[in-house]
C-alpha cells in the first residue's frame, strides 16, 4: 500500500520535470531573448522523456482502487454520501472515464512533446501559444484527477495553477542544472530572475490557497490541511516555506549570486530536491488521511 503512492509521486516529479521543460520552452518561443538559448537543449532532452513517461502511468491505473478512495468500492461508501452531490461529482470520479481522460492527457502532452522537437514547431510562436493553452487547461484537470482526488471531498480552485508553477519551476531549476557550466554569466542573471518570479507565484498560490480554506473553515476543505500540519508532515510544511520561499527569494535578491553559475546551479539542486518533497507533501497525507 505505500509503494503505490511512493510510485505515484516520484512518477508525478519526474512528469512535472518533462511538462515544465516543455512550458519553459514555448514561454522562450512567445517572449524570446537569450535566456532561453544556453537551456534549449537541456529543456528539449528533458521533453524527449514524456513518452516513457506516459507508459509508466500504467501501473498507476492499474491500481487504481488501491490509491483512490472513490475506485475502490469498499471504501466508496465512506464517500458516496458526498460524492453524490453534487451529480458531476459522482459522474467525473467513474474509473473508465478517469482512464479515458487520463489517456487523452497523455496522448496530447506526447504529441506536443514530439511536434516541439520537429524543425517545423521548434520556434514557432502560434504553436508555442496553442500549446501553453492545452497544457494549461490538461495539467490542471491532471493535477485534480491524479493528486486532487485522493481525498475526493477537497477541492481548491487554485491547487491546478499551483501544480502547474511548481513544475514550470521545477523544469527551469533541472534545465540550470544540466547548462550551468555552459552559459554565458549574463544569461544566468536573467534565468536566476525568472527562478525568482517562479519562487515568489509558487508561494503567492499556496498561501493564498491556505488562506482562503483557513478564513472559510469549511470541514471538507480543511480536512486537507489537518494531515499536514496537525502531524509530523507539519516539519515538512516549514522546510517548504524556508527552502522553497524564503532562502530562494535571500539568494536571488544578491545581483552577484544570480549570475554567478556556481551559486544558481546550487539553487536549482536544492529547488529540485524541495519540489520532490512538495510532491510527497502533496501525495502522501492524503493517502494515509
Amino acid at each position: 500500500m505505500k509503494l503505490l503512492p511512493a510510485y505515484l509521486a516520484l512518477w508525478w516529479f519526474c512528469m512535472g520535470l518533462s511538462l515544465g521543460a516543455l512550458a519553459n520552452l514555448w514561454v522562450h518561443n512567445l517572449t524570446g531573448g537569450a535566456w532561453g538559448e544556453p537551456i534549449r537543449e537541456p529543456l528539449l532532452r528533458l521533453a524527449r522523456a514524456l513518452p516513457w513517461l506516459a507508459l509508466l502511468f500504467i501501473p498507476v491505473l492499474i491500481a487504481l482502487p488501491a490509491l483512490y478512495p472513490w475506485a475502490d468500492p469498499a471504501e466508496h461508501a465512506r464517500w458516496s454520501g458526498e460524492v453524490a452531490r453534487p451529480g458531476f461529482k459522482s459522474v467525473w470520479l467513474q474509473p473508465g472515464f478517469f482512464i479515458a481522460r487520463s489517456v487523452v492527457y497523455l496522448a496530447l502532452w506526447v504529441v506536443l512533446g514530439w511536434l516541439t522537437t520537429r524543425q517545423a514547431y521548434m520556434r514557432s510562436q502560434r504553436f508555442s501559444a496553442a500549446a501553453l493553452l492545452v497544457y494549461a487547461v490538461t495539467g490542471t484537470l491532471a493535477a485534480i484527477d491524479w493528486v486532487m482526488s485522493l481525498m475526493p471531498l477537497w477541492y481548491s480552485t487554485a491547487f491546478g495553477l499551483l501544480v502547474l508553477v511548481g513544475q514550470g519551476l521545477a523544469g527551469l531549476s533541472a534545465a540550470i542544472v544540466l547548462a550551468a557550466a555552459r552559459g554565458p554569466r549574463l544569461v544566468f542573471g536573467d534565468l536566476g530572475n525568472l527562478v525568482l518570479v517562479y519562487v515568489l507565484t509558487w508561494a503567492y498560490l499556496a498561501f493564498t490557497q491556505y488562506l482562503v480554506i483557513w478564513a472559510g473553515n469549511l470541514p471538507h476543505e480543511i480536512a486537507w490541511y489537518v494531515p499536514r500540519v496537525q502531524t509530523g508532515w507539519a516539519a515538512v510544511a516549514v522546510a517548504l516555506i524556508a527552502g522553497h520561499f524564503f532562502v530562494p527569494l535571500l539568494v536571488l535578491l544578491s545581483r552577484d549570486a544570480k549570475e554567478a553559475p556556481r551559486v544558481l546551479r546550487g539553487l536549482a539542486w536544492s529547488l529540485l530536491a524541495l519540489h520532490l518533497v512538495d510532491v510527497c507533501w502533496l501525495v502522501f497525507p492524503s493517502v494515509a488521511a
